[in-house]
């Protein structure tokens, strides 16, 4: 999911929040952009959620961790442990 924005959804999300709500309270103006202004925090807010996410799955290096059903392949490490395989990789999961 690199390189894409919840922005968008955010502000398509806002503006139909808000244009309802600016039908019902007879001011349409004002409720698209209350609509515009809580998409775009929506949005913002999503972003920085996926990128702390990304970078904690990419500073792990790839481990395999017991019971996720991985094969206990060897990840990317930085120490150059030539004698570890990462693990037997846990039972698997049912």
């Amino acid at each position: 999911m690199e390189g894409r924005s919840f922005i968008g959804v955010g502000l398509a999300l806002g503006v139909g929040v808000g244009a309802a709500l600016g039908i019902a309270l007879d001011n349409l103006a004002l409720g698209i952009g209350v609509g515009v202004a809580l998409g775009l925090v929506l949005g913002i807010g999503l972003d920085a959620g996926g990128k702390a996410n990304r970078s904690k799955d990419s500073s792990d290096g790839g481990a395999t961790y017991a019971g996720d059903g991985g094969s206990g392949s060897k990840g990317k490490h930085s120490d150059n442990d030539a004698g570890s395989d990462g693990g037997d990789g846990g039972g698997g999961g049912d």
